[in-house]
């Protein structure tokens, strides 16, 4: 990476790792600690605290990634950060779980994702944005295997409100990183023609990306309803589960630099792709096997392992080809469609997930899981790794 990539890199991950920080910290406690609001007595009222966020962020991911690229990129990741520092506050002063759902609602709507994927687009070359995009996706993961770790200890002292506060703090220290870190934006990007919506939904290759980061999530968060009941089965606590996830996680960090980047740059982009997708087939299959029989730690930590190899592979490398195939002027539409969809993925899972388990018990989601990553497998098969282009932006002087 040149110096100006690498700025751009760390100071867009930091923002990314600050705000999934925030959000991370609450989910490990949420629900036990929602229950203590007055209100909390509605298991119907905290799963709509809890998922509200998803969902005003999948309606106005787009909507930001559209202004980015009429407005420019920095003072609408500004804006949302501010928006999402909001939303903590609100939440952070609830009196009763309605006013919890509130600032969970307005924190969603600081739905910044697909303009700071854009501009960390805007700033590097295609030969070296899976690797940028790879940061991000190891900031996410980091923060998510520190969360569990030390939401309990947090609440411990400082109760869900606290943690709210805590949240909107980071969100305000992402707003810092923006302005006096992140790199000037590219001094031609008010010049280009304006992305047009039905410009990215035109693009096969976009269409196959979309599809396949609302699968990728709604498989992730569909599993997470079943997966800690096994290692509870399995004879592993809940408070020691971290000891399973923190490992691989770091794990698969090392696995995906080593296998990743170096294939990459020979022309195996596909081919990684594609073995991720079908690892994750196969754990799928794997936990299947386990539902049904008597699980053990070992055997959930390596499933567990292959899965986030597989992950975060494809969290590094699916906004990486979206941001390649989009045309330079629409990228804050394509990422703000592919991000709408990723946080559907979540919306889904959750929602299929319940289902799935009333219906089909553990076997019946894992079984369902594991038919659509088969069927994003067949639906991805066509793709080809776009060629690297031309830089069609400048960063500003100074």
């Amino acid at each position: 990476m040149l110096p100006a990539e690498r700025r751009a890199s760390f100071s867009l991950a930091s923002i990314f790792a600050l705000r999934m920080l925030g959000l991370f910290l609450i989910l490990p406690v949420f629900a036990i600690e929602a229950g203590k609001y007055p209100g909390g007595d509605d298991p119907a009222l905290v799963g709509l605290a809890m998922g509200i966020y998803g969902l005003t962020q999948a309606l106005l991911h787009l909507l930001y990634g559209l202004a980015s690229d009429r407005l420019g990129r920095k003072p609408v990741i500004v804006f949302g950060l501010g928006v999402f520092a909001v939303g903590s506050l609100v939440a952070a002063l609830a009196p009763s779980l309605t006013w919890l759902v509130i600032g969970r609602a307005v924190q969603g709507a600081g739905a910044v994702s697909a303009a700071v994927t854009a501009l960390l687009a805007d700033q590097t070359r295609d030969e070296v944005r899976t690797k940028s995009m790879a940061l991000v996706g190891a900031s996410i993961g980091l923060m998510f295997a520190l969360s569990l770790v030390a939401a309990p200890l947090l609440v411990a002292h400082v109760g869900l409100a606290g943690l709210f506060a805590l949240t909107g703090g980071l969100a305000l220290a992402g707003v810092a990183v923006m302005i006096w870190w992140v790199p000037p934006e590219p001094l031609q990007h008010k010049n280009l023609p304006r992305g047009r919506l039905m410009e990215v939904l035109r693009l096969p290759a976009l269409l196959r990306l979309n599809f396949g980061v609302f699968v990728l999530h709604a498989v992730q968060l569909a599993m997470w309803m079943a997966v800690p009941a096994l290692l509870v089965q399995a004879g592993l606590p809940r408070e020691h589960h971290w000891w399973v996830y923190l490992p691989a996680v770091l794990a698969s960090f090392l696995v995906m630099g080593l296998s990743l980047f170096p294939l990459e740059r020979r022309g195996y982009l596909r081919a990684v792709f594609l073995t991720a997708i079908g690892w994750i087939v196969a754990v799928q299959l794997g936990l299947l096997m386990l539902a049904s029989g008597t699980p053990s730690v070992a055997a959930l930590g390596a499933l567990l392992f292959v899965f986030f190899c597989g992950f975060n592979v494809l969290e590094a490398s699916q906004p990486s080809l979206a941001s390649r195939v989009a045309p330079a002027h629409a990228r804050g539409a394509a990422m703000g469609v592919y991000n709408t969809l990723q946080s559907l993925g979540f919306f889904a899972g959750g929602l299929a997930g319940g289902w799935l388990l009333k219906r089909g018990g553990v076997p019946g989601l894992f079984a369902a899981c594991a038919g659509a990553m088969f069927l994003w497998l067949l639906v991805a098969w066509p793709m080809r790794a776009p060629a690297a282009r031309a830089p069609e932006l400048a960063p500003k002087a100074g």
